[in-house]
């Protein structure tokens, strides 16, 4: 989606000199005056909000009775003064021991997504209903079913919506910008994470970090701050990550991207069935492993010689680079062989009056005209954005019984501008806060999910990151990687979403 990925998958955080960009979220306009009044409870009301039901849920054949708890908690200065109120919905097995039973603080990224997609698609006792094993959507109104995929039979499961997304405002509200910030950001989250963790006696509980996109940023910013506060956490589930993000930004001077979405633009080729038949014939392991290899090789090379690169040279890379993305060597000849993002989601199924997804590049969408070089929206993200909605605003009302005349924010833009701190002149890269806690803490175990057809972060990408973080031997034991034949929500796949939970439930139960 254009729009995402110009203004959010998924998937911005870039160089903070250069206007800053989303990963997730879609352009929206501040509210106005009125509303921003509206939204949030004054300092003399603030106060917490929680209401407690009772559910059972069936997970491999098990049945888990379980409290919910949702609402909102005040997060105060040193002084009492409140600053903001932060919405959440915990859900805890009943009769568990809270000194064995782990404890995982989830949440997703954007900047100014909700945590909505993990919790109503990925972990949550309840889950949304797709048209087809693929994610496709179904036909409004939208339902949920109970979730045979849910980690609450293993882990007891904190949804946090950061400080203005879901029903999180700032108190007062026009102090909001405040926290509108990767510092400020992971500073707030990790305070409500002591907060939670202090008011529920849960010191005791093997604690765990599960973020998507963003929220991969989030959770590796978390592992230093949590510990510098003394909380070491067990497990970090990152899925669909981005930590470095000059991995993922098409700038000039930049060429890193080109080499680290190679690999991606070839497997959505490979679904689309557009590569050669010797590729074609290929497992999508076996392609994207000789894609990266070429991306990384003879292409990185090419690219590094810039304008010195020999005539004949470059004929040859443009061929070769045709030859893994399904484009046509004289289109990637006119790209000076750096094709973006947009353009191949354009470019790919054009013969075909189509376009490829952002998030999933196995979604096509339809735009006004075949002609032009950017994709109107990204189909992949209109696919879900009107199912999630409509079930987490029901839901929260039908079943949790939490009432609030505030809109939920799924996906918001009203967290820019986003403020990059210390990351001012240059790229943001969480990698080393996550290398030193992991070397700081010897039992810290980080497992990491990709999808292979997600363009918002690539796994080419992620794999670069953490192979050059420098992690001792020792260290690089406790990480682990697993791929999906999906996107960057690969969980709205009904296969994938099996494999990924079996991969967390063992993960989990293998860190503490």
């Amino acid at each position: 989606m254009k729009q995402l990925f110009a203004a959010l998958l998924v998937l911005s955080v870039c160089a903070s000199a250069i206007a800053q960009e989303d990963d997730d979220a879609p352009p929206r306009p501040a509210p106005p005056a009125a509303e921003k009044k509206a939204d949030a409870p004054s300092k003399d009301a603030a106060r917490d909000q929680i209401v407690t039901t009772t559910h059972t849920v069936t997970i491999n054949g098990q049945v888990i009775a379980y409290t919910a708890r949702a609402g909102t908690m005040i997060m105060k200065d040193d002084d009492g003064t409140p600053r903001a109120s932060i919405f959440f919905v915990a859900y805890t097995k009943d009769g568990a021991d809270a000194a064995k039973r782990p404890v995982t603080y989830t949440f997703n990224g954007g900047p100014g997504s909700s945590s909505v997609w993990l919790h109503m698609g990925a972990f949550g006792p309840k889950r949304v209903v797709y048209a087809d094993d693929d994610g496709h959507a179904a036909r409004p109104p939208y339902r949920t079913v109970d979730n045979d995929f849910s980690l609450l039979d293993v882990t007891d499961l904190v949804f946090i919506d950061p400080v203005t997304t879901g029903y999180s405002r700032a108190i007062p509200f026009k102090d909001a910008g405040k926290f509108h910030g990767v510092e400020a950001d992971v500073r707030s989250v990790g305070d409500f994470i002591r907060l939670w963790t202090s008011r529920n006696g849960r010191w005791a509980s093997p604690k765990f970090l599960a973020g998507e996109s963003y929220g991969t940023t989030r959770a590796a910013g978390l592992s230093g701050y949590l510990q510098g506060e003394g909380m070491y956490v067990n497990g970090i589930a990152l899925i669909s990550s981005i930590l470095n993000f000059g991995t993922a930004r098409f700038d000039s001077g930049n060429d890193l991207p080109y080499i680290l979405f190679l690999p991606t633009y070839s497997a959505i080729a490979w679904y689309h069935r557009k590569l050669p038949a010797e590729l074609q014939s290929m497992t999508i392991e076996q392609l994207t492993s000789a894609a990266e290899q070429f991306a990384l090789g003879d292409y990185t090379s090419a690219l590094m010689r810039g304008d010195a690169l020999p005539e004949a040279e470059r004929k040859a890379i443009a061929q070769k680079v045709a030859r893994f993305t399904g484009l046509t060597a004289d289109y990637v000849d006119r790209a000076n062989l750096r094709v973006q993002i947009d353009r191949f989601d354009k470019e790919l199924l054009r013969d075909q009056r189509r376009t490829v997804g952002r998030l999933d590049g196995r979604f096509t969408g339809i735009d006004r005209d075949a002609a032009g070089e950017d994709t109107e929206f990204d189909p992949s993200y209109s696919a879900i954005m009107g199912e999630y909605t409509a079930v987490m605003n029901d839901y929260v009302r039908r079943e949790l019984k939490y009432e609030t005349d505030q809109p939920y924010e799924i996906l918001t833009g009203k967290v820019r501008p986003w403020s990059y701190d210390k990351a001012q002149n240059r790229y943001v890269d969480v990698g080393e806060t996550l290398r030193g806690a992991m070397s700081q803490n010897p039992y810290l175990k980080v497992f990491v999910g990709n999808g292979y057809y997600d363009l918002a972060t690539p796994f080419a990408a992620t794999r670069y990151t953490f192979n050059r973080m420098q992690l001792d031997p020792e260290v690089r034991k406790n990480l682990s990687m697993d791929y999906f034949e999906a996107g960057h929500m690969m969980y709205i796949d009904k296969r994938q979403h099996a494999r990924l939970s079996a991969a967390i439930r063992t993960f989990i139960k293998g860190a503490y």
